[in-house]
């Protein structure tokens, strides 16, 4: 009898909101009909508008609240800020022993997803910090904090660890500092007469002010934004990665592909939220700037960059168009083109947003950085340092490149020592210098490695850039590499896009003894980011877990191509090896002695070191022992 195979339960990762009416039962029992249809006015006009607006559903009206599930925590909580407002704006006259107020909890979490319900700790997380808010509040996890932290324009109180009911872990929770709606400010035009634009401490809508004015407003949860508007064009100032995603253009006119394109940049404005210092326009907002100039686009909305593209299918084929735009000249700073079979779209709207966020970060880091170099050439900050050891980092490795790195990195924390972003990548620059044998104090190295990294994740246990480093350390260190898997699972489970997170996950299951394993994530990484600086290390894994295999003439193809990316030492190794082992002499000899020109005198007993080191897992160590006769089948001395 054959048993059947159970059906495929749908989970992804979601930004959780629950909230409710404090003293809910107590308001029914003094006046029921009052108390429902007051609730429901205020459902119908502040909750459900805001919750729209910002890309969330409601997934479950429960009597006296309700469930709504976000692409995003900074979606979340800004439409949670949103409509904890309004609700203040329309009770503000009622009897406080009348009065409605919600109590709201945020957190993100791995979903179980059913029709009309989502299940999960995630879930359970956020209704128990709803019930810790204070009426009117909003209570968060600290994993919900680590996203949206600098981003929506409120300061958080540290509530510190939580022990919540039926939930085995405290949770550190935080709340927003929300202090009264800043009264909205209406521009009339004076020669019309009629009201043509309004500014609150969220947003500008419909801007178009016929008179020269300058303001310093005082967003929402008491953290100072400055914005200076002049004709109705706003400057945000304290975000220096600020961008919106356009809706790309649908070429075709077939309303499927239309949903597809407002797919792709719907992920791409989450993905790009995850980028530290980020400020990413909600799609919502974004969807109003269709087909608008640049530069006015950039003016209204305060941002820096513009994202936009276009889509158009040939058949069986989806063609994208993507473009970065420098608001402030209107010039193009970099464009890129994906196809892909539309008879695997989901998959494909996946892989393209995957592949332009990573893109995209790495552009706009260098981007920063340049102009940081000609903006503050001699008085740099901690944020234009750190953007430079990125620009740095972002390139392929090597052990100058790493130093050069890594002191920028360093000098950044001279100024502000618990900068995430100098840390997470002085963490990464040790790693590396370890990993490739760069490095004469590896002990030492993983030590202030660990340290730095250690002291992101203790604030900020999301961060998917710090467990990918974090991974990258226990890699280097070879006696534990099970954990770097998990590390870079983690990573990838909170950011998927991140490339550098897949490519490392395929070089770790090689040191695990599962070569086998390796090459899902390393297509994923490659896949994800075709172009970037890490591709020519990504192709020598591809060839190295080939090697391990004994699929020789695979593991010569592919270290060829990472030789003609960017010619690195170890890839000669793998490629004299495999020639060697298939009866190719001379081309064995010719990379052996490519490989002593990059490592001079390097020998059989520096690679067995090398390996030993890398991993004590017994079934590497016996593959690698293979790699090691075809070294010195290719003559390379003991």
């Amino acid at each position: 009898m054959v048993q059947e195979r159970a059906a495929r339960v749908e989970r992804r990762l979601s930004a959780i909101l629950a909230a409710d009416v404090a003293g809910y039962s107590r308001l029914m029992h003094n006046d029921e009909e009052a108390t429902h249809a007051k609730l429901t006015a205020l459902l119908t006009e502040a909750i459900a508008p805001a919750i729209a607006e910002h890309d969330g559903r409601i997934v479950k009206n429960t009597g006296d609240g309700f469930l709504a599930e976000f692409p995003s925590a900074v979606e979340a909580v800004r439409a949670a800020i949103q409509f904890q407002n309004r609700v203040k704006e329309l009770t503000i006259d009622d009897a406080e022993a009348k009065r409605i107020a919600f109590r709201v909890g945020i957190n993100i979490g791995d979903v179980i997803v059913e029709p009309n319900d989502i299940f999960g700790d995630g879930v359970n997380i956020a209704a128990r910090l709803e019930g810790i808010a204070k009426p009117g509040g909003i209570c968060i996890s600290s994993a919900a904090h680590d996203q949206v932290r600098g981003k929506v324009g409120v300061g958080f109180a540290d509530l510190g660890e939580q022990n919540l009911k039926n939930i085995a872990l405290p949770v550190r929770a935080y709340a927003p500092q929300l202090s009264a709606p800043p009264p909205a400010v209406s521009f009339l035009n004076i020669a019309g007469g009629f009201p043509f634009g309004q500014w609150t401490g969220r947003g500008l809508r419909r801007a178009r002010v016929g008179l020269t004015m300058a303001f310093l407003l005082l967003v929402a949860g008491g953290g100072l934004g400055f914005w200076y508007i002049r004709w109705g064009e706003p400057q945000l100032l304290n975000h220096r990665l600020s961008i919106v995603v356009l809706p790309f253009t649908n070429l075709s006119n077939e309303s499927e592909q239309e949903y597809f394109a407002e797919g792709v940049a719907g992920d791409l404005s989450a993905d790009l939220s995850r980028i530290e210092d980020s400020f990413v326009i909600a799609p919502s907002t974004a969807r109003a700037y269709k087909n608008v100039d640049a530069r006015r686009v950039g003016r209204e909305l305060g941002v820096r960059y513009i994202l936009d593209g276009s889509l158009r299918r040939t058949e069986s084929i989806v063609r994208i168009n993507a473009r970065l735009i420098d608001a402030r000249t209107g010039a193009e700073i970099w464009s890129e083109r994906f196809d892909g079979d539309w008879s695997k779209s989901m998959q494909l709207q996946d892989v393209i947003t995957g592949r332009l966020a990573r893109r995209l970060d790495l552009e706009l880091t260098n981007q920063e950085s340049r102009d940081a170099e000609v903006a503050r050439p001699n008085s740099p900050d901690a944020v234009d340092l750190a953007m430079r050891g990125w620009a740095v980092l972002n390139r392929p490795y090597s052990r100058e490149q790493l130093a050069r790195s890594r002191a920028f990195f360093e000098r950044a924390l001279q100024i502000d020592p618990g900068y995430p972003k100098a840390l997470v990548g002085l963490a990464d620059t040790l790693a590396m210098d370890v990993n490739y044998r760069w490095t004469d104090t590896p002990a030492d190295a993983l030590r202030r490695a660990e340290n730095a990294v250690g002291q992101v994740l203790s604030q900020f246990p999301s961060d998917a850039m710090a467990h990918f480093v974090k991974g990258e350390i226990q890699r280097s260190k070879g006696r534990d590499v099970e954990a770097a898997v998990g590390e870079y699972m983690t990573a990838i489970a909170i950011n998927p896009s991140l490339a550098p997170a897949h490519g490392a996950l395929g070089a770790a299951k090689i040191r695990v003894g599962r070569s086998a394993e390796a090459f899902a994530p390393l297509q994923m990484a490659i896949q994800l980011s075709p172009r970037d600086p890490l591709l020519s290390t990504w192709y020598f894994y591809v060839c190295h877990a080939h090697s391990h295999l004994a699929h020789y003439d695979e593991a010569i193809d592919w270290c060829s191509r990472s030789i003609a990316v960017n010619p690195f030492w170890i890839a000669y190794a793998d490629l004299a090896a495999a020639n060697a082992l298939t009866g190719h002499e001379h081309e064995a000899h010719a990379a052996v002695a490519e490989l002593r020109r990059l490592r001079p005198n390097y020998t059989v007993a520096l690679w067995l070191q090398d390996g030993s080191g890398w991993s004590d897992n017994v079934v590497f160590l016996a593959e690698f022992q293979r790699i090691t006769e075809g070294l010195r089948k290719a003559g390379l001395p003991d």
